[in-house]
C-alpha cells in the first residue's frame, strides 16, 4: 500500500470519526467517533524515518488515550448516578469538561500540546490544530456552563498561550502557545453562543492555514531563518507578519473580528470581569508577535540554522489571495454592516 492511499484511508476515517461524534445523539456514540478519530490520525503523525515524530505520536496516544477513559468513565457514572439533569453535578461536569478540554489540549491540561507539535510535519500541526478540536468542542458546546472551573481553564489559557510563546525559537511551538491562547477565547465564545464559535473557528482556521502553507512553503521550522535577509523576499515576509498579526487578533485585520463578537457578548452577558482579564492577557501574545514582526523586517542575520535548508519556492497564487481576506476582512465586514 503507498503512502498516499494510506493518507487518503485514514483521512477519511478521521473525519468519518469526527462526524459520527458530532452527530451522534448518545454519550457512548460520542465516545465511539472520537475513539475513530484518534485511531486515525496516529497512523498519520508516525512515519519511519523520523523517531521524533513516532515519539510524537505515542505521547498523543497516552495523552487522548487517557482523556478518552476518563470521558467514558465520566459517561458510566453519568448513567449509573446522575441520569436527570447530571450537568447541574459538580463532580459529573467537571469531569467530563475536563476528558474534552485534555483532548484538545487547553489549559491547565495543555503540557502535552507544545511537545507533540513540536515534531510533527506543518501539515500535521494544521490537522492538529484545527480539525482535531471540532468534535471535542462540538461536544462540549452541549454541556458547558459559567462556573469557576471554565472562568479558570478560560484565563488560564490565555495566560499560559501568552507567556508560554514570549521566548520561544521554534516556530511550532509558537503557533502551539498561540492555538492555547485561543482557545480559552473559544471556550468563552461557546458559553455565550454556539454561532460565535463556529465564525471564530473558521477565521481561526483560515489564518492558521494561511501561516502554516508559507512556512511550509519557505521550509521555516526556527524564528532565526525569519530573520536570515537573503532567503526570502520581502513581500513574502510580509505576507507572514500581516498573517501573523492578525492571528494574533490587531484591530484592522480579520483575526480581530471574532474577538470584537466575543467581546460585545460577553459585555452584553455581565461577563465584564472575565473579559478585561481576557484582553489584558491577549495584548502580550500580540506584543510577541509585534516583537518577531518588526525584528525580522529591521535587522537582518545573514546566519542560518546549520541543519536546515531552506527552499525559495514561489508561494502559490492562492496565498497572496487569502493573505488580502485576511488583511481587508474587518474592514470589508464592517463597512458593509454600517451600509446596510
Amino acid at each position: 500500500m503507498n503512502n498516499n492511499s494510506k493518507k487518503l484511508l485514514f483521512l477519511s476515517t478521521l473525519m468519518m470519526g469526527t462526524i459520527l461524534s458530532i452527530s451522534s445523539n448518545s454519550w457512548l456514540g460520542v465516545w465511539m467517533g472520537l475513539e475513530i478519530n484518534l485511531l486515525s490520525f496516529i497512523p498519520m503523525l508516525t512515519n519511519n524515518k523520523n523517531m521524533m515524530m513516532n515519539e510524537s505520536a505515542i505521547k498523543y496516544f497516552i495523552v487522548q488515550a487517557m482523556a478518552s477513559t476518563m470521558l467514558l468513565f465520566s459517561i458510566l457514572l453519568i448513567q449509573m448516578k446522575f441520569t436527570m439533569s447530571w450537568e447541574k453535578q459538580l463532580i459529573s461536569s467537571m469531569m467530563v469538561w475536563s476528558s474534552l478540554l485534555l483532548k484538545i489540549g487547553a489549559a491547565p491540561f495543555h503540557f502535552w500540546f507544545p511537545e507533540v507539535m513540536s515534531a510533527l510535519s506543518w501539515i500535521n500541526c494544521l490537522t492538529l490544530m484545527t480539525w482535531q478540536k471540532i468534535a471535542p468542542m462540538m461536544v462540549l458546546s452541549y454541556c458547558i456552563q459559567m462556573s469557576k472551573f471554565i472562568f479558570l481553564v478560560n484565563i488560564l489559557s490565555i495566560f499560559i498561550g501568552a507567556m508560554g510563546g514570549l521566548n520561544q525559537t521554534s516556530l511550532k511551538k509558537v503557533l502551539a502557545y498561540s492555538s492555547i491562547s485561543h482557545l480559552g477565547w473559544m471556550t468563552s465564545s461557546l458559553i455565550v453562543s454556539e454561532n460565535v464559535w463556529e465564525l471564530y473557528f473558521l477565521i481561526y482556521s483560515l489564518l492558521s492555514v494561511i501561516l502554516i502553507l508559507l512556512f511550509k512553503n519557505m521550509n521555516l521550522f526556527m524564528l532565526n531563518q525569519i530573520y536570515s535577509a537573503n532567503n526570502m523576499k520581502t513581500e513574502i515576509k510580509f505576507m507572514m507578519f500581516l498573517s501573523l498579526l492578525s492571528l494574533g487578533g490587531l484591530p484592522p485585520f480579520l483575526g480581530f473580528l471574532p474577538k470584537w463578537i466575543v467581546i460585545q457578548l460577553l459585555i452584553e452577558n455581565n461577563m465584564t470581569t472575565i473579559m478585561t482579564i481576557m484582553v489584558v492577557l491577549t495584548t502580550i501574545t500580540l506584543y510577541y508577535y509585534l516583537r518577531i514582526s518588526f525584528s525580522a523586517l529591521i535587522l537582518s542575520y545573514t546566519e542560518n540554522s546549520w541543519s536546515l535548508s531552506i527552499k525559495n519556492e514561489k508561494t502559490m497564487l492562492i496565498l497572496p489571495f487569502m493573505v488580502m481576506i485576511s488583511t481587508m476582512g474587518l474592514i470589508c465586514s464592517s463597512t458593509l454592516i454600517s451600509y446596510y
